[in-house]
């Protein structure tokens, strides 16, 4: 079949490069799984839809080659293009590699369109199915998913398209038949339909769970001998709908019955991806689809355990019906009597199948051993620690409350404990079985159960390279929503976040306002964007740093008023933090502040630094505990709960946002890490003032879709960020007024963040302007900040050069090239002369690092003042000093 050669020779060429099979024929062998290593990957070579792993037992790997190999899938409308010889050349090529139907056969069902929206300027070609060609009433499939815009506005992606009304009508192949006593299946797909015509079941498509084919039955007269078997998608809408439909077309005079495609594992898979891996050729595969079906029409409890007594031959089990949990135990004693009695009065004849089920259902008892239903999901493991749970779902059968957390091993070992966890997870749950029911529960349901792995924090995980939040995670430019079991899908990753501390809403695109940055500008001009930048950067911390080797810090600082306090809100908001700013580091317990270092990554940490001002109140933050922060490296370490002296030290993964009335005390090394920016109230405007509270009054959920907008730009973010720090670092370096390297690159990085985020953010070239100059100013004055005394040590100079000039001798040094003070000298002369001086203990915590008249030692000197000997603190004297 000319028609997928070409595509199924490069899979087969990659096929082989990358799991090494042997070309066997027909089949492709011994390649190398990827799940266990082996050597015992195969797939069939003219149709290599799935690979497989032949330990079954041991391994059971299993994919999809589509999923593998999503490329040679696509861009069928360019590769086939119809032409007068052949119009479905497009359509053919869909239907027969991409859904592995056997062309030759399916002649004629279809035929080919093309499907185009106007708005978007974006079409595909079309496998369209005509339910009534003379009314233009179909069901078309697209070729390649496109994506288009709703009437709502919003981008949505689209794989088929509807046709007039289809209600009460159903599709079938040309020519369809149906004899009286067969069997009728209904599925929804039309392609699901073809799968199970070709496989030898009778079958329609009725389009939706939702529509019943009323009028299609009564055109076609099928007869009420004709039994109906509702094989629908088997989630809940199908589910529902199949009995629902069972129910009218009982009422009308048919009999029902159910069919459900069986799941893959965790795998969900419908009637065609089951037709392509050759499923459909198996009796058994069958008789499991009718099982579940059987399960699903169960009239009661007692029957839905008999049906599994009859399938499985159990003699004791657990089993769920309407969200609670029974145990079938079959009296095997009793049983065995009726047999033999049966054998008696009947000559020595066993019972046949439909005797032997009499005797089961009557030998067979139920009890209730849980009032509501409970299912464990997946394994929860922490890859930074060394904790685990179990996580579980439990649904309560009033009303279908669902209750979801976690059990611990020994919660689940013994039936006292995990009763009494069930009653803390879901108020009234009870489980009233005993210990061996729990056993067969857990044994059934820990059986090869899946592990997903943890996370203790918010926000960008490295080790997967994603954002991973409450409800969504960001991975290479993708947004992935939770799924049923509470987890991300990541690629061959399975992840959560246990962290509840941090709870950040991710907007819509829809409630998005970009009106914001206008407010921002005109409230707080290139001061507010360069903050926005540093928040914008944080969410690249850990790539930056990966980049850099460094991140820096952010210092807001300014006069009571200024507006620190709404800004720092308003930004929160753009990364879906309501109504916090931050917290002070000065009223948190040591291991409070650890834990608020680790709760977020790539999100900023934000410092509140309060009461500074009365050091006798509150011991003041040490600030050179930031230090190894600036490098991603541990904040603190933390002991782990186990026997031995394990510890848990995990990097620094945010950023550090300080906001304060007044700037850092700290040592040059914390003062070269930060960019500085002072707010102050003379810039304020009544048109400010307004500004401020339209941002004020903007909700989290008319901002919060910032962070998704930027997190999924994250390739050309970090393109831009790479590119263009070099290019600013040199520029600053190039100026005599910053000298420092560390400095020239953290500022770099500023302007580098914030060229990435013009786009992002809508900022207007002036406003990016006027903010570069401001990062430029910032890291001249932050040179300026570690050249120059602290503002203790530069008051002591002063006084001391007020001390001269009113002819105090307060340097005892006999030297010229030293200063020798005594401080308590120097405090008492401060108090007789009216002069204001930092404590005693600022000054013997700020002097060693004077810069003006370097430190040199504190010491017992011989004093030219006193003709005796004092102690006093040493400093050399300046160049060009005179020594007085």
């Amino acid at each position: 079949m000319a028609i997928r050669d070409d595509i199924r020779a490069d899979l087969k060429k990659r096929l082989i490069s990358d799991y090494q099979f042997k070309d066997r024929g027909e089949w492709l062998q011994g390649g190398t799984c990827p799940s266990c290593g082996k050597r015992e990957l195969f797939t069939n070579a003219e149709n290599p839809a799935f690979l497989r792993c032949n330990r079954q037992n041991r391994c059971g790997y299993e994919e999809n080659t589509r999923n593998l190999y999503p490329d040679l899938f696509e861009n069928l409308n360019k590769r086939y293009e119809p032409t007068p010889e052949a119009p479905n050349a497009t359509a053919d090529a869909y239907m027969d590699f991409v859904r592995g139907l056997p062309l030759k056969d399916i002649k004629g069902w279809y035929r080919q369109e093309k499907f185009w929206s106007q708005r978007d300027n974006v079409g595909t070609a079309t496998v369209r199915f005509d339910l009534n060609r003379e009314n233009n009433i179909f069901m078309e499939r697209f070729v390649e998913t496109i994506t288009v815009t709703d009437q709502d506005g919003v981008k949505v992606k689209r794989k088929q398209h509807f046709g007039g009304s289809h209600k009460g009508m159903a599709w079938a192949p040309p020519g369809f038949k149906i004899e009286p006593g067969r069997e009728l299946w209904i599925v929804e797909g039309i392609i699901d339909a073809i799968a199970l015509n070709l496989s030898g079941k009778p079958t329609i498509a009725i389009l939706s769970c939702g529509n019943y084919p009323d009028q299609w039955l009564k055109d076609k007269k099928v007869p009420f001998n004709v039994t109906l078997v509702w094989a629908l998608d088997d989630d809940p809408a199908g589910r529902k709908f199949a009995k629902r439909h069972a129910a009218k077309a009982f009422k009308e005079g048919y009999t029902s019955k159910a069919a459900f495609c069986p799941n893959r594992g965790k795998e969900k898979i419908d009637w065609n991806e089951a037709y392509k891996a050759g499923d459909l050729k198996q009796s058994r595969f069958f008789e499991q689809c009718r099982f579940e079906g059987d399960l699903h029409f169960a009239a009661n409890a007692t029957d839905r355990g008999f049906i599994i007594w009859q399938a499985k031959g159990f003699n004791g089990f657990s089993f769920e019906f309407n969200n609670k949990i029974y145990w079938w135990q079959l009296d095997g004693e009793r049983f065995n009597k009726e047999v033999d009695a049966f054998i008696k009065n009947n000559e020595g004849r066993g019972p046949d199948h439909e005797e032997r089920d009499k005797i089961g259902r009557r030998c067979g008892a139920i009890e209730e051993i849980s009032n509501c239903r409970f299912e464990f999901l997946y394994f929860l493991q922490s890859r930074f620690t060394d904790e685990s749970w179990y996580y579980a779902k439990i649904t309560m059968p009033m009303g279908g409350r669902v209750f979801k957390d976690t059990f611990t091993g020994g919660q689940i070992a013994a039936s006292s404990e995990f009763k009494k966890r069930l009653l803390t997870i879901a108020p009234g749950a009870l489980f009233s079985g005993k210990g061996h029911h729990l056993d067969h529960i857990i044994r059934t349901d820990l059986n090869d159960i899946k592990t997903v792995e943890t996370v203790d924090f918010v926000g960008y995980a490295k080790e997967y390279g994603a954002w991973i939040f409450n409800d969504q995670a960001i991975k290479e430019g993708k947004a992935f929503t939770l799924n049923e079991e509470d987890f991300f899908e990541l690629g061959k990753s399975s992840v959560k976040t246990q962290n509840k501390s941090v709870a950040l809403t991710l907007g819509e695109a829809k409630a998005y306002n970009p009106e914001w940055v206008k407010d921002l500008w005109q409230a707080f001009g290139p001061e507010g964007i360069a903050a926005l930048t540093f928040f914008f950067g944080s969410l690249f911390a850990e790539q930056i740093r990966s980049m850099h080797k460094s991140f820096p810090f952010l210092e807001i600082v300014g006069e009571a008023g200024a507006g620190k306090s709404t800004l720092i809100e308003f930004l929160w908001k753009l990364l879906g933090r309501n109504d916090y700013e931050g917290f002070d580091p000065n009223k948190e317990t040591v291991a409070s502040r650890a834990r608020k270092f680790s709760q977020g990554a790539n999100l900023p940490v934000c410092l509140i630094e309060s009461d500074r001002e009365d050091v006798a109140k509150v011991k003041q933050y040490d600030w050179d505990e930031l230090k190894t922060a600036y490098n991603g490296r541990s904040h603190r370490g933390r002991g782990v709960k186990n026997s031995g002296n394990d510890t848990d030290d995990q990097p620094f993964r945010g950023s550090i946002v300080i906001t304060q009335n007044n700037p850092v005390n700290a040592s040059e090394a914390i003062l070269q890490r930060i960019v500085h920016f002072f707010f102050t109230t003379k810039s304020q405007t009544k048109e400010s003032y307004h500004a401020a509270k339209r941002l004020e009054q903007l909700t989290v959920e008319e901002l919060s879709y910032f962070i998704v907008k930027a997190c999924t730009a994250e390739k050309a973010v970090l393109e831009t960020v790479k590119k263009e720090t070099a290019i600013y670092e040199t520029e600053l370096l190039k100026t005599k007024d910053v000298k420092s390297n560390r400095i020239a690159k953290n500022h770099a990085q500023m302007m580098a963040c914030l060229s990435a985020l013009q786009p992002i953010a809508g900022l207007t070239d002036e406003m990016v302007d006027r903010t570069i100059l401001a990062f430029d100013q910032a890291a001249k004055e932050r040179q300026h900040a570690i050249e120059a005394d602290h503002e203790v040590v530069a008051r002591f100079w002063e006084v001391y050069e007020y001390f001269l000039a009113n002819e105090k001798r307060a340097n005892h040094s006999n030297r010229d090239d030293q200063i020798a003070i005594n401080l308590s000298e120097f405090e008492k002369w401060s108090y007789e002369l009216h002069q204001s001086i930092p404590t005693l203990e600022a000054l013997k915590k700020h002097l060693k690092n004077s810069k003006t008249r370097k430190f040199i030692d504190t010491k017992v000197v011989s004093s030219s003042v006193l003709s005796k000997s004092i102690r006093c603190w040493v400093f050399q004297t300046p160049k060009g000093g005179q020594h007085q």
